[in-house]
């Protein structure tokens, strides 16, 4: 079993694109990832990129997705000591980056910005890894 730990992006790709996670892999997430994703959705409804129809539906696919999400106080502990390390202004990407140092074996984003970040923390992997290969 891969764990993968995952992005906001990442859940609203999976749940555009209606993956079927394989039982071989496990997803886990900070516990703000469902509220990130809601705001990307309704960002995308605003700029008119997303009829809210669509977005509602997406938002429900990420909300009934097997993602195991954390916001334990060690991950928290991490994500402070990341974005310190990191030099960043805010803690809210290092959170991701803490379980996916603490409960991951790679970390998957759509961002390219937040990959090579990522790869000087965690190992990543591309978003392909986890669509099902029956």
């Amino acid at each position: 079993m891969t764990r993968y730990a995952i992005d906001a992006p990442t859940a609203v790709r999976l749940a555009r694109d209606e993956v079927s996670i394989s039982d071989e892999h496990r997803l886990v997430g900070p516990s703000i990832l469902r509220s990130h994703a809601m705001s990307q959705l309704y960002r995308g409804v605003r700029r008119g990129e997303l009829e809210e129809a669509e977005a509602l539906l997406l938002l429900d696919r990420i909300t009934t997705m097997r993602i195991r999400l954390l916001g334990d106080r060690v991950s928290r502990s991490v994500a402070w000591k990341l974005a310190t390390q990191l030099g960043w202004d805010d803690t809210a990407a290092a959170e991701y980056l803490a379980v996916a140092k603490l409960q991951a074996d790679a970390f998957v984003t759509l961002d390219p910005e937040f990959e090579r970040a990522a790869r000087s923390v965690v190992p990543v992997a591309p978003i392909d890894e986890l669509y099902r290969r029956d």
